[in-house]
């Protein structure tokens, strides 16, 4: 549907019921198209950015909710029309991700309500529906499907029962209906594929070739690379980012909290990422948040001690259709990541050979990795030995073994891939300053700090009562561990003042 011959500026709107996987899935999308040489906006949900201001439905009356309901949607335009604008000018390919859409706010009022608002506005569902988006995907709710992952457990703007989270699903889907490109990422796979298919639905609707990596049989690959590496100019086309990782503190039994930076040319990401065994099935689930830049700074103070700070450089290309990861890691560094260079690819071939043959030919491969401990990340950055070393992480992790099937391993981890679960993971997000909002919305009329939908985030709240959950960020009491980000982090508490006693992300949370 797309000219790939022109520069693309596509807008997509990421819809769903509670717990259906969206925060991750924008997140997801946001890495995979940025390694493509995309420019990637996301625009926030409108009624998280108005709620963050104080508003309370509760306190309004029916008349007042209708006129704030009316005034959310043309602030949702107006901040979507500015967001367009700046893919329109964009030099690069460019994808527009919108938390939810100018539909969605017809899921919430009754049709009477909803005809009204359009004739007073001279809006009509063509031009908001039909012709401002190019595409709607909708994300199932756990609680259609995988009902054994939905709660409502900490997230304090989520109350909906499953009952009433399948009906504000279907409603928030039938919204949508008649959109000429619409989508349903339904929960039949673990939480990991669904997202997989979620990139690979927009992808095929722009009309990207990702090989197999988004196959549902598709596992992830891992390959000691010999150095040094050949020079640019053996390479097909690529980007290249600079990335920095820190392994945080953590009170929870088996699980890893890291930070990762991620940018080119002085324009950076940042990602808070949980990862913790189910307590069940025995699954890895990894959930990433996207951080404001004051978020990362005033988490680093809790880098964790035993560990290296991690930096690498990161090279994605295409090479025969097939997506490719390329790390090279940089000092400083422990000795055992010294001319270290690790090739990660998503393949379904289970022939080991056949893989083989199908690798870069410019690349000498030493050998295959995957689920080797000894090349985790987790263990890579150990100031330990990671044999001897009592932070060794014991979780489990899918290893292709030679006629490529999966084994599991006793112990060992993958660095960077997110593993899923029979169902949905949970996000609650973070409480901060920016515009990507953090508190939930919904106008069915139940009670309640709640808008226009549900938001798989926490809600901005007085951090006096913030409540704390075991393997939440904590600031209070941490000492800066001399690393290279120290005068960064310096240079920032004198000009912003800011309170490191004062988190400002509430929680990172994880369906268990």
């Amino acid at each position: 549907m797309a000219n790939q011959t022109q520069k693309i500026v596509y807008k997509l709107v990421l819809t769903g019921g509670p717990c259906g996987g969206k925060t991750t899935g924008q997140s997801r999308l946001s890495t995979f198209f940025e390694n493509l040489g995309w420019k990637v906006f996301r625009v926030p949900e409108t009624a998280n950015v108005l709620l963050s201001g104080g508003v309370k439905f509760a306190d309004l009356s029916a008349d007042e909710a209708l006129k704030f309901q009316e005034n959310l949607l043309r602030t949702m335009i107006q901040i979507e029309n500015t967001f367009f604008e700046l893919g329109r000018t964009c030099q690069r390919d460019c994808l527009i991700i919108c938390d939810r859409g100018a539909m969605d706010a017809s899921a919430f009022i009754s049709r009477e309500k909803w005809e009204a608002m359009l004739s007073s506005n001279n809006w009509n569902c063509v031009e908001l529906r039909d012709n401002r988006y190019n595409h709607i995907v909708h994300m199932l709710s756990a609680a259609n499907g995988a009902e054994d992952f939905y709660s409502t457990e900490d997230h304090a703007c989520r109350s909906e029962g499953v009952e009433l989270a399948r009906e504000l699903d279907y409603n928030a889907a039938a919204a949508w209906i008649g959109h000429p490109y619409f989508d349903v990422i339904d929960n039949s796979t673990d939480f990991d594929l669904k997202m997989n298919r979620l990139i690979d639905c927009v992808c095929q609707r722009i009309g990207i070739d990702t090989g197999d990596r988004l196959n549902v049989n598709s596992k992830k690959r891992k390959f000691l690379i010999k150095s040094p590496i050949v020079t640019d100019s053996e390479f097909p086309s690529f980007q290249d980012f600079d990335v920095v990782h820190n392994y945080l503190q953590s009170d929870v039994r088996k699980a890893q909290v890291r930070l990762r930076k991620r940018g080119q040319k002085g324009h950076w990401s940042y990602i808070h990422t949980l990862r913790k065994v189910h307590p069940v099935n025995g699954q890895s689930v990894e959930v990433r948040t996207q951080l404001t830049h004051r978020d990362y700074l005033n988490l680093l103070p809790q880098r964790d001690e035993a560990h290296f700070t991690i930096f690498k450089k990161r090279r994605c290309f295409i090479y025969n259709n097939q997506y490719y990861q390329l790390d090279i890691y940089r000092q400083p560094s422990h000795p055992r990541c010294r001319g270290l260079v690790l090739l990660e690819t998503y393949s379904a071939v289970y022939d080991q050979d056949t893989l083989m043959a199908q690798l870069p030919k410019f690349l000498v491969i030493e050998k295959e990795v995957t689920g080797d401990p000894a090349y985790s990340m987790y263990n890579l950055s150990l100031k330990e030995d990671w044999k001897t070393s009592k932070k060794y992480y014991t979780g489990g992790e899918s290893k292709a073994s030679a006629n490529g099937h999966a084994k599991k391993l006793t112990n060992g981890h993958s660095d960077d891939k997110h593993i899923g679960q029979n169902g949905v993971a949970k996000m609650n997000g973070h409480a901060g300053e920016k515009m990507n909002g953090h508190a939930a919305a919904n106008m069915n009329g139940h009670a309640g700090d709640k808008v226009n939908g549900y938001s798989e985030k926490t809600s901005v709240r007085d951090k006096a009562h913030a409540p704390q959950q075991p393997h939440a960020p904590k600031l209070n009491g941490a000492a800066l561990n001399g690393d290279a980000h120290d005068d960064e982090l310096d240079e920032f508490k004198k000009s912003h003042r800011i309170d490191l006693g004062s988190p400002k992300i509430t929680k990172v949370a994880v369906k268990t």
